[in-house]
């Protein structure tokens, strides 16, 4: 909590001192020195600006990469997902080729029987 309110009010005398210095005609380099800090100091600055819009900002954010990635992965276990169903549906469509076969499909998923026999179902727990 501290830091932040110390951050906020280095930044508010960063942005007034930005503007006083930006309406007198000024170059970079005496902004900088201006700013009062240290070499390393504008280094870090520079590189703390570069981490934060490299990994937060935009559309090619380290963020959206990881979320990119994540969303890849899900899609393709549904693509495996899909492939196998398939190949299960294209195995049973042949099984199901045969006259004996297909009888014996009807009447274990849909319980049809001939006319004169009895079906019974058991439940199993």
């Amino acid at each position: 909590m501290i830091f932040n309110f110390q951050f906020s009010i280095i930044f508010c005398t960063f942005a007034l001192d930005f503007e006083k210095y930006t309406t007198s005609t000024m170059n970079i380099s005496d902004f900088w020195s201006r700013l009062r800090i240290s070499k390393w100091g504008k280094y870090v600055l520079a590189l703390v600006l570069f981490l934060v819009v490299y990994i937060f900002i935009g559309d090619q954010s380290m963020i959206r990469f990881v979320q990119r990635g994540r969303e890849i992965r899900r899609m393709e276990e549904q693509r495996d997902f899909y492939n196998r169903e398939t190949e299960r549906t294209q195995r049973e469509i042949q099984s199901l080729q045969h006259p004996d076969s297909l009888e014996r499909y009807a009447r274990e998923h849909y319980f049809m029987h001939m006319p004169e026999e009895d079906i019974y179902l058991v439940e199993e727990e």
